[in-house]
């Protein structure tokens, strides 16, 4: 499994930086770069290409569905890691954006890689149906935003330190998490017109996001800040709202292995076609980083 997602994570980087290289003229995008490369294990691109294998997409339309969702996810990182954030200094092993060019670039590199994955999206080299290209602009404008990342990160620094339900962790964490996630396992089936699959699959991409922020989160509750290569036990120190803050670690362990069985179990209708899509999910499983 790391041999497939070293392979994959160099094959999106490369379309990733010869995209970049098409604005060379920027000084952005030297810390636009920056915080999307090496850009992690590409999880969220191995997911895309999963779902694509099931229903025999194109190579080259998943390549661009998983550039537009690493610069996202790039963008995320770096406006998390900002002092007016969760204020953290070290990411994938290295110092974070902020810290090596300051706020104010952290903040426009930030801004400029969620456009950019407008920008590839809406690419007239990416040849389908213009309906289906705007639908999928408005689906990962709608998981990016209020009703998804960026509202996920606001209720996750409003609920600091204070006593919060199950339902309402569950809900910061699938905004958080979740709906990006939901955005790769739908955006294939958008493209090949498997109207009938999308309720499926957006349920499924929901369970494995919020599946890899409770892994996230029981990281950063026993794991090492040297293997995870950012700062560990952060949660407990803010305060934040976990699953973990609320079941304690034991019960959360079984949470987590609830919900892979559930995700199993939606998978079961897809056989040995959704066999990569399961390694990937024992892969979130037993992660230390």
């Amino acid at each position: 499994m790391e041999k497939k997602l070293k392979i994959l994570s160099k094959k999106v980087n490369i379309y990733l930086n010869n995209y970049l290289s098409k604005f060379s003229s920027s000084d952005l995008t030297v810390p636009m770069k920056y915080g999307l490369f090496p850009g992690g294990k590409k999880i969220r691109s191995k997911i895309i290409f999963d779902v694509g294998s099931i229903f025999k997409l194109k190579k080259k339309d998943l390549f661009i569905l998983a550039a537009s969702v690493e610069a996202i996810h790039a963008y995320s990182l770096i406006h998390d890691d900002l002092p007016c954030m969760d204020d953290d200094k070290l990411r994938r092993g290295k110092p974070s954006t902020h810290i090596k060019f300051g706020e104010s670039t952290a903040i426009l590199a930030g801004n400029s890689l969620l456009t950019t994955a407008f920008e590839i999206l809406s690419d007239k080299n990416f040849k389908i149906d213009d309906k289906i290209k705007s639908k999928l602009i408005n689906l990962l404008a709608r998981c990016s935003g209020q009703t998804g990342i960026a509202g996920g990160q606001y209720l996750d620094l409003d609920y600091e330190k204070k006593k919060v339900s199950l339902q309402k962790i569950l809900n910061m964490e699938l905004k958080k998490t979740g709906k990006l996630f939901e955005f790769c396992c739908v955006a294939p089936l958008l493209i090949k017109k498997k109207t009938n699959n999308l309720n499926t699959f957006s349920k499924l991409g929901k369970d494995i996001g919020l599946l890899f922020q409770i892994v996230d989160d029981l990281i950063d509750y026993k794991g090492k800040t040297k293997i995870a290569g950012k700062k560990t036990k952060k949660d407990i120190k803010k305060g934040k709202a976990t699953i973990i803050s609320l079941l304690g670690y034991e019960n959360t362990v079984k949470y987590t292995n609830r919900l892979k069985q559930n995700i199993f179990n939606k998978l079961k209708l897809y056989q040995n076609n959704a066999n990569d899509l399961r390694e990937t999910i024992n892969f979130i499983m037993e992660r230390n980083n």
